[in-house]
C-alpha cells in the first residue's frame, strides 16, 4: 500500500519512466508468449523453440537494465532525514522500490498477455483475416500455467536486480581495536601509535617546545574529536566539483575481451570458409538473418561485451583529454565531472555502441534472398535499442541530480547558467568525437567476418 502511495504521489517525469519500464515489459512478454506459440505451431523442431526463446534473452536483459536505471533515479526511495525514525530505513526503501518496479513490470505483462489473446482471437475474433495465426497458435489452446511463468520472467528478474543494486551497504567505518592496558615508557598509560624516541622525553617538569606545560593526565585522558561545525550554505567549498575518483578498472579487461571477441571471430569466419566438411552445426537464425556458426556469434557476444567494460574507462579518459593543455574553466568543469561520472554514464554508453554494432553486423547478415525482417525481429530490435537509449538518457538524469549540489554551489559562487549549459555540451561533443568512430571501426571489423 505505501509503494502504491509512493507511486502515485510521484512527479510526472517519474511517471513517464515508470510508464516506459511497463511498456518495455510488455513487449518483451509479448516476445516471450510468441516463443511459446511458435514451440505449440512446431513440436517436431525443438531445437528452433529454444533458439528463439535464446533470442528473447537480449530484450530481457534491456528491459532489466532499464528498470533498475529507472529504480536508480526515483526519487520516493532516496533515503532522507527522519524517514528512519517512522520505520523507513535503507532497507524498507530498497524493498519499495523492488515493490513499485514489481508492479510496473506485472502492468506491462498483462497488456502483453491481453494484446496476445487479442490476435489470437479468444476475447473479440480474430483480427487482421487471421494473419498473425501462424506464430501465435490460434487453433490450439494455450497452456495458461506456461503463459504465466513466461510472464512473471520479467517481474521477477526486474524486482530481484533493483533489490540487488539498491541494497543497503555499511558505510560506516570499521571500528579499530582499543589500546590494550599496557604501560609506556615512564609509566605513560596507553599505547601511542606514534613512536617517539628518546630525546622527545626532557626532565621531569621540562616544558615542551611550544611553551605549553605538560598536563599530568595528558597520556591517560584520550584527545577528544573537537566537533564539526555545520557548513556554511553561504559560503560553499570553491573546490566544486570535488576532486574526481581514481580511473575505472574496467579498461585493460575490456580491450582484451573486445580483441578476443575479434580474434574469434575471424578465426571462425576462416576455418568455415577453408573447411571443406561440414561438421560444424549451423543457427538458423530467424528473421530474415543467414545461418552461421554458434562460434562467430560467441566471438561477436565477447565483442560486445568488451566494448561494455572498456566504455567507463574511455569515458575518464576522455575527461582527462579535456582538462590537457591548459584548459580553462569551461574544459576543467566539464572534464572533471565526466571523470567524476565515467563509471555512471560510461557504462551504458558502452551498452549503447555494442548495440549500434550489433545493428551494423544485422545488416552483414540480412539474406537479400528474404523480402524483409520478420515482425517479431523487428520488435526486438526496436525493443533493445529502445531501452538502451532510454537507460543512458535515465543515467544522466541520475548524474544530474548527483552533482545538484555541487551545481547549485556553483551557482551560488556566481558561474553563469550558460557557463554550465556549455560544460554540458562540450561533454556531450566529447563522448560523440570519441564513441562514434569507436563505434564504427568495432561494427566494421565484427562484422567484417560475418559477411557472406
Amino acid at each position: 500500500m505505501l509503494a502504491l502511495r509512493l507511486t502515485r504521489a510521484a512527479r510526472p517525469a517519474v511517471h513517464l519512466r515508470r510508464l516506459l519500464v511497463a511498456t518495455a515489459a510488455a513487449g518483451t512478454g509479448f516476445l516471450l508468449l510468441c516463443t511459446l506459440g511458435y514451440a505449440m505451431t512446431h513440436p517436431d523442431s525443438p531445437s528452433a523453440s529454444v533458439l528463439r526463446l535464446a533470442w528473447c534473452l537480449t530484450p530481457l536483459a534491456a528491459t532489466v537494465h532499464f528498470a533498475v536505471a529507472v529504480a536508480r533515479t526515483d526519487p520516493a526511495t532516496k533515503p532522507r532525514p527522519g524517514l528512519s525514525a517512522i520505520g523507513l530505513g535503507p532497507a524498507r526503501l530498497m524493498a519499495i522500490s523492488a515493490t513499485t518496479t514489481a508492479l510496473s513490470c506485472t502492468l506491462g505483462s498483462m497488456v502483453a498477455l491481453l494484446f496476445f489473446l487479442h490476435l489470437r482471437g479468444d476475447l473479440t475474433g480474430m483480427p487482421f483475416d487471421g494473419a498473425a495465426s501462424e506464430f501465435l497458435a490460434a487453433d490450439k489452446p494455450l497452456p495458461l500455467p506456461a503463459a504465466l511463468t513466461l510472464l512473471a520472467l520479467v517481474p521477477a528478474i526486474a524486482s530481484l536486480a533493483v533489490g540487488v543494486v539498491l541494497r543497503p551497504r555499511d558505510t560506516h567505518p570499521t571500528p579499530t581495536r582499543p589500546p590494550g592496558r599496557s604501560y609506556g615508557r615512564f609509566g605513560a598509560y596507553g599505547r601511542s601509535t606514534r613512536r617517539e624516541t628518546f630525546g622527545a622525553y626532557g626532565r621531569f617538569g621540562a616544558r615542551r617546545r611550544d611553551g605549553a606545560a605538560p598536563s599530568a593526565r595528558a597520556s591517560e585522558t584520550p584527545p577528544t574529536a573537537t566537533p564539526t561545525e555545520p557548513a556554511d550554505s553561504h559560503n560553499p567549498d570553491p573546490t566544486a566539483p570535488p576532486p574526481p575518483r581514481t580511473a575505472p578498472s574496467g579498461l585493460p579487461w575490456g580491450t582484451a575481451i573486445l580483441a578476443a571477441g575479434l580474434a574469434v571471430e575471424a578465426y571462425a569466419s576462416r576455418t568455415t570458409a577453408t573447411s571443406t566438411s561440414h561438421s560444424t552445426p549451423a543457427l538458423t537464425l530467424p528473421g530474415g538473418l543467414t545461418s552461421t556458426t554458434p562460434a562467430i556469434l560467441i566471438g561477436f557476444l565477447l565483442t560486445a561485451v568488451g566494448l561494455a567494460l572498456a566504455a567507463p574507462g574511455l569515458t575518464h579518459l576522455t575527461g582527462r583529454l579535456l582538462q590537457s593543455a591548459r584548459p580553462g574553466a569551461l574544459r576543467l568543469l566539464a572534464g572533471r565531472v565526466l571523470m567524476e561520472e565515467a563509471t555512471r554514464i560510461g557504462r551504458p554508453l558502452g551498452i549503447v555502441c555494442a548495440v549500434a554494432s550489433a545493428a551494423y553486423a544485422m545488416t552483414a547478415l540480412y539474406d537479400p534472398a528474404e523480402p524483409s525482417f520478420g515482425p517479431l525481429t523487428t520488435l526486438g530490435t526496436l525493443l533493445v535499442a529502445g531501452c538502451t537509449v532510454a537507460t543512458l538518457l535515465t543515467a544522466a538524469v541520475e548524474a544530474r541530480q548527483a552533482r545538484a549540489d555541487t551545481t547549485a554551489a556553483l551557482l551560488r559562487l556566481g558561474a553563469p547558467a550558460t557557463m554550465l549549459r556549455s560544460a554540458a555540451a562540450l561533454r556531450a561533443a566529447a563522448l560523440l568525437a570519441l564513441f562514434g568512430p569507436l563505434t564504427l571501426l568495432v561494427a566494421e571489423l565484427a562484422a567484417l567476418p560475418l559477411t557472406p
